[in-house]
């Protein structure tokens, strides 16, 4: 069912290469370290991706057009966009001196992995209801896309170290990565028969 929502969904997921794209046309700031208007593209349009996860499931609701297949999309592409850009980072940053962003990164993946993983296993024994989103991994999801707009900005943001900001909004993400992955998993254990 083609819905607006669900459009603004599929956009999101197809706006993804476009962002890969994009990110690897940057020039290297360590050789060069002047702004590129690459980079200003790059995080644009990580930006709208992330605006369209808020307006999908808002005009859901505003509009009563949320379906099945909204509900499948929507983890779907965060998953997908988190992931991605998280990649990337892994990618960019040194893994010598940057070591912790591959940790985190390595966190938050596993733990996406694991609660889909969980959910689709719910879903098989009729108790997906059981694991609904929590205010903590709404949180969580809006912590992450602000720690990786700052870490894919890469310049001063309004006299702000953009990568620092980064850095410690990744860490509070990763921590909230953990406490909303053991509370699923909690949820997750009651239902499993040893």
């Amino acid at each position: 069912m083609m819905t607006i929502p669900n459009i603004l969904t599929l956009s999101r997921i197809a706006l993804i290469p476009l962002f890969v794209v994009l990110y690897y046309l940057q020039p290297d700031y360590s050789a060069a370290p002047h702004f590129s208007w690459i980079n200003f593209w790059v995080t644009g349009v990580y930006a709208a991706i992330s605006i369209t996860d808020y307006l999908d499931g808002y005009l859901a609701r505003k509009l009563d057009m949320a379906s099945k297949l909204g509900a499948f999309l929507d983890p779907v592409a965060d998953k997908l966009m988190v992931s991605t850009a998280l990649v990337l980072l892994v990618d960019y940053y040194p893994s010598g001196s940057h070591w912790y962003i591959g940790v985190c990164a390595l966190i938050i993946i596993s733990r996406e992995i694991l609660v889909s993983a969980l959910r689709e296993w719910m879903g098989a024994i009729g108790q997906r209801s059981a694991i609904n989103v929590s205010l903590v991994g709404k949180v969580k999801t809006f912590v992450q896309i602000f720690a990786i707009l700052f870490l894919l900005y890469q310049q001063p943001f309004f006299g702000l170290p953009s990568f620092e900001i980064g850095v410690t909004l990744l860490l509070v993400a990763t921590l909230l990565t953990l406490y909303s992955g053991f509370v699923y998993l909690k949820e997750g254990i009651k239902t499993f028969k040893f």
